[in-house]
C-alpha cells in the first residue's frame, strides 16, 4: 500500500522544453559572429518553441567564451557560434589552450560562409581597387594602418594573408571588437580593414567607406558591383570567414541531428536567406561531419600561415 502512494517519477522533459538554450558569442556585440548568431537564434527559438538566448562573452581573441562552452554540460543547453578564428586560427596563436578545437567540441552545423570585404576610408587612402592599394603600400611601407577586431582575429589574419601575398607591409591596429574598429575607420583614424560583410556593408552602402574587393573567388550576388580582390589586383587571393554552431563534445546525437536539420531548413527560408545574403553571407549547409572536416582542414591551412608570418596574439 505504501508503494502505491509514491508518485510516479517525472518524465524527463524533451529537449529543449525545460529551459532556454544559451548561444555563446565569444566576441563583443556588433561583429559578424554576433549578427549571425542573433538571426539564427531567433529562428531556432521560434522553430523549437524555446528561447535561444545570445550571450556575448568576449575576450582573449574569443578563447574565454569558447572555453566556457567546452566546459559546459553536453546536454544541448549551451552552444557556441563558432568561427574561423575561434576554431581554426586560435590553436596556432594560443598553443596552451585549455581545450582542443577538434576533440572538445561537437560540430553541429555550418551556418554561413562570409567573404571578407577590403574597405578603405578614402580620406586616408584614396585608392579604388586592390592594385591601387598595393601600389600605395609599396610606395609607403608601414605607413598605412589597418584595423581588426583584435590580435589574431579573422580580420587580422586575412590582412596578414593579403600583405604576405602582395609582398607589402602595413601597420596593424588591434581593437577590442569589430564595432569600435569600424567607428575609427569611418572617422579616419585608420585607413582600412578587411572583415566580414555583415558589419561592413552598411557603411559601404552609405558611402562612409569605399569597398575595394571581396576576398572570395567569386563576386557576392548581393553586391555584384564589388570586384573580387583576385580580379582587382591580387590573382588567386581567397580568404573567407565561416561560422557555425558547435556544442560540447558528447552531445546526444539526436540533439545534434535535430539542430542540424533545423538550421538547414531555416537557412533556406526566403526571409532569413535574403536578409543575410544582403549582408554578404553565403550558405552551404551540410552534415556535422562535413563541418568537422572543414574545421580540421582550416586549422592546418591557417596554422601554417600564422607560423610563417610569426603572428602573435599580443
Amino acid at each position: 500500500m505504501a508503494a502505491g502512494l509514491v508518485p510516479p517519477a517525472r518524465a524527463a522533459s524533451p529537449w529543449p522544453k525545460d529551459r532556454p538554450v544559451r548561444v555563446i558569442v565569444p566576441f563583443t556585440p556588433g561583429g559578424s559572429t554576433d549578427i549571425l548568431a542573433r538571426a539564427v537564434s531567433q529562428r531556432l527559438g521560434e522553430e523549437l518553441g524555446q528561447s535561444f538566448v545570445v550571450e556575448n562573452r568576449g575576450g582573449a581573441g574569443g578563447t574565454i567564451g569558447t572555453e566556457l562552452v567546452a566546459r559546459a554540460p553536453a546536454d544541448g543547453y549551451t552552444l557556441l557560434m563558432g568561427h574561423i578564428g575561434t576554431l581554426a586560427v586560435n590553436p596556432a596563436l594560443y598553443p596552451n589552450l585549455p581545450f582542443d578545437t577538434v576533440s572538445s567540441f561537437q560540430p553541429i552545423a555550418l551556418v554561413a560562409v562570409v567573404p571578407n570585404i577590403l574597405v578603405v576610408n578614402p580620406r586616408a587612402a584614396d585608392v579604388r581597387d586592390a592594385a591601387g592599394l598595393i601600389a600605395l603600400a609599396k610606395r609607403r611601407p608601414g605607413a598605412l594602418a589597418y584595423g581588426s577586431g583584435g590580435n589574431g582575429s579573422a580580420a587580422h589574419i586575412a590582412m596578414v594573408a593579403f600583405n604576405t601575398a602582395a609582398g607589402i607591409e602595413m601597420t596593424h591596429i588591434p581593437y577590442r571588437g569589430t564595432g569600435p574598429m569600424l567607428n575609427d575607420l569611418i572617422a579616419g583614424q585608420i585607413a582600412l580593414t578587411m572583415t566580414g560583410g555583415p558589419p561592413v556593408l552598411p557603411p559601404v552602402r552609405s558611402g562612409l567607406v569605399r569597398a575595394l574587393g571581396v576576398s572570395s573567388p567569386q563576386r557576392l550576388p548581393s553586391v555584384p558591383e564589388i570586384p573580387t580582390i583576385a580580379e582587382s589586383g591580387l590573382p588567386g587571393f581567397d580568404a573567407v570567414q565561416w561560422y557555425g554552431l558547435v556544442g560540447p563534445a558528447g552531445m546526444p546525437r539526436e540533439i545534434v541531428d535535430q539542430l542540424n536539420a533545423r538550421c538547414a531548413r531555416i537557412l533556406q527560408e526566403a526571409a532569413l536567406k535574403s536578409r543575410l545574403e544582403a549582408e554578404g553571407a553565403q550558405f552551404s549547409p551540410g552534415t556535422p561531419e562535413d563541418f568537422a572536416e572543414l574545421i580540421r582542414t582550416e586549422r592546418h591551412r591557417w596554422g601554417a600561415l600564422i607560423r610563417q608570418a610569426n603572428v602573435r596574439p599580443d
